[in-house]
């Protein structure tokens, strides 16, 4: 009644002269001539028998047209279907006949011919102008479902002017692994064997989703990874810091599937160590939620030498170190969260994750030892003993919110971060002297460090997207990243007749430190035709204050406001050239550990102390990138770049009186300074290339030049040295759901990086007797290369299930060997680990997916939104 009450009304309105006609109301050729057609009905799934919430509807009726003269297919109405499913068309012409289409993601289209009867009942015209048109039923398309999963089709490498993309879903050597073994793959990153990542000779910023993080590389497993920005020039969206060593942004999985869906995985290496994992997404109405998680058990060898000779003014020592260290334990990792969407433009997201790990190190180190004095030998040797006992934790919590405005592209976005990580460790040493004879020399006694820290991390930052037009773009953003740090060590010798272990107060310490980084920035960007520029300017400020409890000493550092100018453009040269110029200014900051004026005596003949007087360096960063897409399945990127850094922070060496009072010897100290300055010039080439359908291959080569002036450092020269890297990653995929990965490195002689970070071999946990260090200044490493294969089975329907078989460093060739040399020593050393490690992986794929919580009206904000948190 209702409907008819309407049609009666819009009769009335729209014809007024209704009664001057010959013909009697109800008349059907009156009611032919008029738009007041009315069809509804409902769309439902064949299989599911769920209404479809956003389908389209669209009528279409054929007429001719009035420019062409010809007949074509007129769109008369279209409409979307409701959360029931529910459709209402009005307005339509009760003459003719429509074509009826509809369509629906994850569905096949749907068409066919209606028409209003009103000829059939002359008698009843008005209602014959209202029709339902009763249950639609669509049929599933499971394809289409699949593919609305985007990552499915995406390469392995995606190269852009800005940045590349490595997507970890598609590289099955990385199963079952860490974030270390996906950096290994990776163009333009360098990884050596303890974990340490540098990217053009420097080390890298790690960011998880577009965050700095406090976790490690080797506490994210590799299967949570979807995929890696490779960002080498940042732009002034992002910090600062880093001194131009650029970024590796590291993407967590977040599956957008609809329903539920997820992942086990389990796997064994060949020293039996097990470790399993998985994940799951369920995702309805207005809540996507994310979980996952992972246990991994892990047993490291190492193979360990040092040579070295010390220059005892007219004495001559010469050491030779040999050890085989044993890591064994665990990690675990957990991590869960939600996306709620409050509605098409607003969507909050909460996350969290923790990471618990306890590690034990055994090592036996021989020592062999022979002083040159006045023409005579004097031999001795030692045998030291180590069991370290490490543990962590670490726990982070992320809010965030991202608000859509009704122009498309106008966006907020604001997150807040907090991380908290704890470590202790207890390491206990013996040892044990022998003459030249073999005969042991009285016990020394054993020695006990313990130690540990804790870590609190905020950071809070909003960002505001404007497009002022379809051309241009202004971005701008606040952000402050605050940090508390609490470490304590003490030293303990062991009482040879009572056993117990005496604490020496001397040489422990406590300390403390807060510092705070407040930054801003803003950028413009345009686009002329074909070509296009980005201005950006960021300016940060920051300050630090340190507090040495054990010695009641107190230090700070305060570094001014800083501008860091921005500068990228780029032309169009064609439909597959581009290229594009940038520059940036970078700032590296000291860390804690360099300006911390106390003496680390966990290893008592390789001291290291801070300098508080450290400047930070600045940075100078330009590159000229050129992009072809010669052909299809075929790419390449060339960059030049260079950098020019002032004050750069190095490490070096100095003979001074020792700070133990029980030994009033001179020794040598491990400190920094500041360098004058180091220029850097290279070029970089990446190639990705479909040979056959079946073999992809990725290349990367990066040939640099490195320069070093540090003659204002005592006892420190000027370096220069001339190196290159290549990488080369082959895919082949093969019949029957096979597949194959091969992979190789090469790294030639290259200058020490200044991260290069956890000393070498027994160095580790304190372990060196005789001292073992790494300089950039004053030393370089050796070549070194490594080939890897991993090989993958897909079965199951839908290749729900995977084997995957991996091993690393097939020719055992991977080592890292160094030289150094100063006017108080001339040391190389050696280091083996892993090789030839094989572990065999399982995966098996669940879900169910719901067609009918596909939304398309919600379609794109959701994946906006999701994508726009994760970045």
């Amino acid at each position: 009644m209702t409907r008819l009450f309407t049609l009666l009304i819009s009769l009335l309105l729209h014809f007024t002269n209704l009664t001057a006609q010959t013909e009697a109301p109800g008349s059907t050729h009156v009611v032919a001539q008029m738009n007041i057609g009315n069809m509804y009905g409902k769309i439902i799934g064949l299989n599911s028998q769920k209404p479809v919430e956003g389908a389209s509807i669209q009528f279409l009726q054929n007429r001719l047209d009035t420019n062409t003269k010809k007949k074509k297919d007129i769109i008369l109405a279209t409409i979307i279907t409701t959360k029931k499913g529910e459709f209402n068309i009005e307005g339509l012409p009760v003459n003719g006949t429509f074509k009826l289409q509809v369509s629906a993601i994850g569905y096949y289209s749907y068409e066919v011919k209606v028409s209003f009867d009103i000829n059939s009942k002359p008698g009843d015209a008005f209602n014959a102008a209202v029709k339902d048109l009763g249950n639609i039923k669509l049929k599933e398309n499971e394809k289409e479902l699949e593919n609305v999963t985007v990552i499915a089709n995406k390469p392995l490498l995606e190269m852009y002017l800005d940045k590349k993309v490595y997507n970890v879903e598609k590289d099955i050597s990385t199963t079952g692994g860490t974030a270390v073994d996906v950096m290994k793959n990776i163009p333009s990153v360098n990884v050596d064997i303890d974990g340490n990542v540098t990217m053009r000779n420097a080390s890298p910023q790690i960011f998880i989703d577009g965050r700095p993080s406090a976790l490690s590389l080797d506490q994210i497993p590799a299967d949570q990874i979807a995929s890696v920005e490779i960002i080498t020039n940042p732009s002034a969206k992002y910090d600062a810091s880093g001194g131009g060593s650029g970024i590796l942004n590291i993407i967590l999985k977040k599956n957008r599937k609809a329903g539920y869906n997820g992942n086990l995985r389990t796997n064994i290496d060949s020293r039996g160590r097990p470790g399993f994992g998985g994940d799951i997404n369920i995702k309805q109405n207005k809540i996507n939620f994310f979980g996952a998680g992972m246990f991994a058990s892990r047993k490291n060898i190492s193979t360990v030498s040092s040579n070295r000779i010390d220059f005892l003014g007219a004495d001559t020592a010469k050491i030779l170190q040999k050890n085989n260290p044993v890591n064994k334990g665990y990690f675990a990792f957990g991590r869960a969260g939600l996306d709620f969407f409050i509605d098409n433009r607003n969507t909050l997201t909460l996350s969290a994750n923790m990471v618990r790990g306890k590690f034990d190190v055994t090592d036996l180190l021989n020592i062999y030892r022979d002083t040159i004095r006045n023409f005579t030998t004097i031999s001795e040797s030692a045998i030291r003993s180590l069991y370290a006992d490490i543990s962590f934790k670490n726990t982070g919590f992320r809010a965030g919110f991202k608000h859509n405005f009704a122009r498309e592209g106008r966006e907020l976005t604001a997150d807040a971060n907090f991380n908290e990580s704890n470590n202790t460790n207890t390491s206990d040493y013996s040892s044990r002297f022998y003459d030249a004879n073999g005969n042991p020399k009285p016990f020394a006694g054993a020695e006990r460090a313990t130690g540990g820290g804790n870590t609190r991390f905020y950071t809070a930052q909003t960002d505001y997207v404007n497009p002022l037009s379809k051309t241009q773009k202004i971005e701008t953003g606040l952000r402050i990243a605050a940090r508390d740090y609490n470490s304590w060590n003490d030293n303990y010798i062991q009482n040879p007749v009572t056993k117990q272990y005496i604490l020496i107060p001397d040489i422990g310490v406590q300390y403390k430190f807060d510092d705070v980084v407040y930054a801003a920035y803003s950028t413009y960007s345009q686009q002329i035709k074909n070509f296009s520029y980005q201005l950006g300017l960021r300016v940060e400020s920051s300050n630090y204050q340190g507090n040495l409890i054990s010695k009641n000493q107190e230090f700070s550092n305060e570094f001014p406001l800083s501008i860091f100018p921005a500068v990228f453009v780029s032309q169009k040269i064609n439909q597959h050239q581009d290229i594009q110029v940038n520059y940036s200014r970078k700032i590296n900051r000291p860390s804690f550990f360099q300006i911390l004026p106390f003496v680390d005596f966990s290893d008592s003949l390789n001291l290291t102390v801070g300098n508080p007087d450290l400047l930070p360096e600045f940075t100078n960063l330009a590159e000229i990138s050129y992009s072809n897409q010669y052909k299809p399945g075929h790419s390449f990127l060339a960059s030049l770049y260079g950098k020019n850094t002032s004050n750069l922070i190095t490490r070096y060496q100095y003979k001074a009186p020792n700070t133990d009072p029980t030994k009033p010897d001179s020794v040598i100290y491990n400190s920094y300074a500041n360098a004058s300055r180091s220029y850097t010039i290279g070029l970089e080439l990446t190639g990705k290339n479909k040979l056959t359908k079946w073999w992809e291959i990725t290349s990367n080569l990066n040939f640099f030049d490195v320069t070093l002036e540090a003659k204002n450092i005592s006892g420190v020269s000027n370096s220069s040295r001339f190196s290159w890297f290549a990488k080369l990653n082959n895919s082949f995929s093969l019949p029957k759901n096979y597949s194959i990965q091969l992979t190789g490195d090469y790294q030639a002689s290259t200058i020490l990086p200044v991260n290069s970070g956890r000393g070498s071999g027994g160095g580790m946990y304190g372990g060196g007797m005789f001292g073992q260090t790494q300089n950039i200044a004053q030393g370089y490493i050796l070549p070194v290369y490594g080939v890897d294969i991993s090989f993958k089975k897909d079965f199951l329907k839908n290749k729900a299930a995977s084997l995957t078989l991996q091993i690393n460093d097939i020719f055992r060739s991977r080592t890292y060997e160094t030289h150094a040399e100063t006017v108080y020593f001339i040391q190389d050393n050696y280091r083996q680990r892993d090789p030839q490690v094989v572990r065999l992986n399982f995966s098996l794929r669940f879900g169910k997916f719901d067609v009918a919580l596909f939304k398309r009206k919600n379609m794109k904000g959701d994946s906006e939104s999701i994508q726009g948190m994760g970045q």
